[in-house]
């Protein structure tokens, strides 16, 4: 396929420091160079190929994180041979959790490869963990299922995961919340708004209740992040009961 952008077209100097570049985060030599520059172009960078169809990281993002989430249980599977279905798919989320994900990208700095219109600073965490997985599946077009996994487990397994400490990692506390409200058969109710402060960004309030008892407030600039920390600190007000 010919692209129309200048992005994948030219040979200057920054081609060569970006194949530099990801040699060194790939520890190989990539072959299809204009596969991993389309793993960093982001959508308002508004590049379309020859036919007219845009292009940026976001299909690669989806194979990414169906090739990691595949490696990752085929890790677990090998690794604890006494975790029932639960045990491993609990794992994996916490392993494969957008929080990780977003810190394994900032650890490899992918974020300074990315090709936008928009300033870098006004990104939310969730641009690390994206272009991580499109590169993941960058890597898997590129050079297959073998260097894929090699990759994931050089990158991701080796320096970060311990089984040990995966197992008290908490993933969600809303979750424990509501496991908990119906394990004891207790209601429960999250009642959310939006808060009208002083903020330059919209923010959302939200007031936890168990058993008609509000336990916990909190407010985010989301309400799904407004109700996680306010189930966090439900969780703590409430822990030795739950414990």
């Amino acid at each position: 396929m010919k692209f129309s952008s200048k992005i994948f077209n030219s040979h200057s100097k920054k081609d060569g420091d970006f194949f530099v570049g990801m040699k060194r985060i790939l520890g190989f030599k990539p072959k299809k160079i204009h596969i991993y520059k389309k793993a960093f172009l982001h959508r308002s960078a508004n590049v379309k190929d020859s036919e007219g169809i845009p292009m940026n990281y976001e299909r690669l993002e989806f194979l990414g994180d169906s090739m990691l989430g595949t490696i990752i249980s085929k890790y677990l599977y090998i690794e604890v041979p006494e975790g029932d279905e639960g045990y491993l798919t609990k794992m994996r989320s916490k392993i494969v959790s957008r929080e990780h994900l977003n810190e394994l990208g900032k650890d490899l700095e992918l974020i300074k490869f990315v090709e936008s219109r928009i300033p870098k600073s006004h990104f939310g965490d969730n641009i690390h963990g994206n272009v991580f997985e499109a590169l993941v599946g960058a890597i898997y077009l590129d050079r297959g299922y073998k260097y894929c996994e090699i990759f994931i487990y050089n990158k991701v397994v080796k320096p970060y995961v311990d089984i040990e400490q995966l197992e008290g990692k908490v993933i969600s506390y809303k979750s424990l919340i509501i496991e908990w409200c119906q394990k004891q058969k207790k209601t429960f109710h999250y009642n959310v708004y939006e808060d009208t402060g002083n903020d330059t960004l919209k923010h959302f309030a939200v007031k936890l209740s168990i058993a008609d008892t509000v336990v916990a407030k909190a407010r985010a600039t989301s309400k799904k992040k407004a109700e996680e920390r306010a189930s966090k600190r439900a969780y703590f007000a409430l822990q030795d009961k739950m414990d």
